[in-house]
This record gives C-alpha cells, structure tokens and sequence, in this order.
C-alpha cells in the first residue's frame, strides 16, 4: 500500500512538471515597439518658446518648438531693400529717360533744327553765287562743311529722341529684368529661412524626449524633439525556425497584454526577419536548439486604433492555438 502510495505521488509530480513545461513551451513573449521619429531644425536659432510637454501626443501640423532667429530678420530687410532697388532700375530700363530729360532732348532737336535750316539757306545762296562766278570755291566749301555738320548734329539728335522714347536697349532690358529676379529669389529664400522659426509636427506623434531648453542654442540638424509615431505601432517577437511554421507572412495572430488585464488584439504578420546576434532577441525566455538559426517576427495591429493607447516597450504574450491530442 505504501509503495502504491509513493507510485501515485510520482506520477502526480511527473505530470504537473509535463503542465508546466508545456505551459512554458506554449507562452511566447515580445515587446511592444512604435517607429521612433526625430524633429530637427535647418536654421540654427535659439529657442524662444516650448509649446508641448514630454507625454504629449500632437497632430501632424502643430506648433512644437519657436527658435529666435535675429539673422534671418536682418537679411530680410536686406533683401527687401536689394529688390526694391531692382524694381526701379528695371522700371527706368523699360521707360527710359524721365519727363524732364525728354524736355531737353526736344529743346536741344529744336535748337539743332534752326541751326540745320539756317545751314540750308546759306548754301543755297553759296550755290547761286558760285554759279555765276561771285564766290570762290573755297568759301563755298566752307559753308558746305557747315551744313552737313549741322545735318549730322540734327539727324543724331532725332536718333536720340527716338531711342530714349522706346526705352533702353534689350539687353539693358534683360539685365535689369535678371537682377530684379534675383533679387525675387534672395527675398523668397528669407521666407523660406523665416518660416523656420516654427517647428512643426512632421506627423501625428507623441514626444517622448525634449533635448534642449528655453534659451539654448539648437544647432543646424540638432534633434529638438524626439518621440513615437502614433500610428507606428508593431510589435516585435523572437522565434526558432521550429516555429517559424506558425508565423507565415499575413498570418493573424492574437496578442494578449497582461499589463492590460489580459487584453487581447489581433495582429498580422508583416516581416519575418533573420537574427545575426543574440542581443536582438526580443522574447524574454527563448526556448530553441543552440544549432537553430533565430528569426523576428514584426506583427502590425489589424485595426490601428486598437494600438493608439498601448504602452511602448511593454510585453505581450502571443496566443498559441492548443494542438489536438
């Protein structure tokens, strides 16, 4: 009876050690992940104000962080006042000269006209006279010479007028119109500079990490803000190639979170990725053959708001489904 007694006990404790190693055998563990995201600036500045906090969740398109950028206010006014002197040259280029300069080009025409009529009458004199032998040819060529500078003076004058009255050449026209435009250019890139002052959520994120305070210098590329994407949400599980069987791409499987009161979640498998190095097991008690090769499961929530509300780095258990004895 006694020996029966001890029989029993032994089989009693060999079956619940059995339970127990398929309990553990069953239970896989992983870690809740989020694709992490960094808010950097293009334009060193100091920080003038913070408007989150550290825990904070933020839509695409909010405010984060207002830098003090008293260069880019400087070279504002600078290329404002560059554009604003190319405008005129480009205006005087296409206009050509002032009222004022018109009114003396047409008097100093005036003027040349009754030298040049003047000029004509006295060498239609000079040729009636030379006709009939009164005049030498000298003092005939003399006042020939006279009449064809007072020509060329009046003909030049009228060139004048004429050119000034359809503004300046094409090609002064052109160059004007090129500094203008750049000057457009050094104007839109201030703006471009200026909007940089706000930093702005790239994505819908919650910020994890604040790297600088009001009044510190942030450096060009210098992350500001760090934090989670919100709709990054996956979740990450180490497995032996025994099992990769059972997490076939698009494969659903149910998670549940015991930090949840054993809340569960249906997931899908996205990647199935090989590990080269033991730090990057995830699974808090891999179970596998030391000759077995170990792969990462990445899992993404079927439905995205079930995941907004999970707690980065925790752990989930991934169901397994009981095999029929």
């Amino acid at each position: 009876m006694k020996k029966l007694t001890y029989t029993f006990a032994a089989l009693f404790f060999l079956q619940s050690c059995s339970n127990k190693d398929a309990e553990k055998q069953v239970k896989l563990e992983g870690k809740i992940e989020r694709d992490q995201l960094a808010v950097t600036t293009k334009i060193p500045g100091k920080i003038q104000r913070i408007l989150v906090e550290e825990g904070q969740h933020v839509q695409k398109g909010d405010t984060l962080v207002i830098l003090e950028l008293p260069e880019v206010d400087a070279k504002s006014m600078q290329a404002q006042g560059a554009l604003d002197a190319a405008q005129a040259q480009y205006e005087m280029a296409l206009k050509g000269a002032t009222d004022g300069q018109m009114k003396q080009l047409h008097a100093k025409v005036n003027g040349l006209k009754e030298q040049f009529d003047f000029a004509q009458k006295s060498l239609d004199r000079m040729n009636n006279l030379l006709r009939d032998s009164l005049v030498a040819q000298q003092k005939y060529d003399e006042v020939y010479a006279k009449y064809q500078g007072a020509k060329n003076q009046y003909l030049a004058a009228q060139a004048e007028v004429a050119d000034v009255q359809h503004g300046a050449r094409v090609e002064q026209q052109r160059m004007a119109l090129g500094q203008k435009e750049r000057a457009i250019g050094a104007v839109s890139e201030v703006n471009v500079a200026s909007k940089e002052r706000y930093i702005i959520a790239p994505q819908d994120m919650s910020i994890e990490t604040i790297n600088l305070r009001v009044g510190e210098l942030a450096l060009a590329g210098y992350s500001l803000l760090s934090g989670y994407i919100i709709d990054g949400t996956y979740f990450r599980v180490t497995i032996p190639e025994s099992q990769v069987k059972d997490f076939q791409k698009g494969a659903e499987k149910i998670l549940v979170f015991p930090y949840l009161a054993n809340r569960e979640l249906k997931a899908r498998v996205e990647t199935i990725k090989s590990l080269s190095s033991y730090a990057n097991i995830s699974t808090a008690y891999p179970d596998f053959e030391e000759q077995e090769t170990l792969f990462e499961i990445r899992l993404k929530p079927v439905n995205l708001n079930d995941s907004q509300d999970l707690l980065t780095k925790a752990t989930f258990i991934v169901k397994q489904e009981k095999s029929a004895k």
